[in-house]
């Protein structure tokens, strides 16, 4: 799924000409060891899971797609009014760039709080807890400055974004 959605995201950015920045992993958003206790006596058999994660994860795919293509466009936006040195119209974009994280974080959120398996749900507020975090911070867009950034910015950060649910939703 993760390199479905980097190839999807990148072709998106490319054609809008657009370039992402992030910030390589501090270890402080680290995805968290996923512990849950078992409730079931020994020896009985763990329940299935299968069909709802399914669900969970083709809903996950959508917004993948299509929000994340809807970033790239406004980070293109954000580049090129950066280039011209229009700076009010790069803080625009910049603004819609960043609702445009918070809105994958929320609908990340949303559909793995419905999820049948603990541990997905676990990985869902993870994830979405790492869109709202490079969402909200100034830096992460401070060092977006050309498209020649991107394949390498992109990748670090969609890897970050996307790895707790990719285990879930290959």
């Amino acid at each position: 799924m993760r390199r479905t959605l980097l190839a999807a995201a990148l072709g998106g950015l490319l054609l809008t000409g657009a370039g992402c920045s992030g910030g390589g992993d501090t270890g402080d958003d680290a995805a968290p060891q996923l512990v849950v206790p078992s409730s079931a006596p020994a020896g009985s058999p763990s329940p299935d899971y299968s069909a709802n994660t399914k669900r969970v994860c083709d809903k996950l795919d959508k917004i993948f797609d299509a929000e994340l293509e809807n970033f790239g466009t406004e980070i293109g936006k954000m580049i090129a009014y950066k280039e011209a040195k229009q700076a009010d119209n790069a803080t625009k974009a910049e603004k819609a760039a960043s609702k445009q994280l918070r809105d994958v974080g929320a609908q990340v959120r949303k559909e793995t709080a419905a999820a049948q398996d603990p541990r997905l749900k676990e990985a869902g507020a993870a994830s979405a807890a790492k869109f709202s975090k490079s969402a909200a911070d100034g830096k992460f867009f401070d060092r977006i400055k050309s498209t020649k950034d991107l394949d390498k910015i992109l990748q670090t950060e969609m890897t970050n974004w996307l790895t707790p649910v990719a285990g879930y939703c290959a």
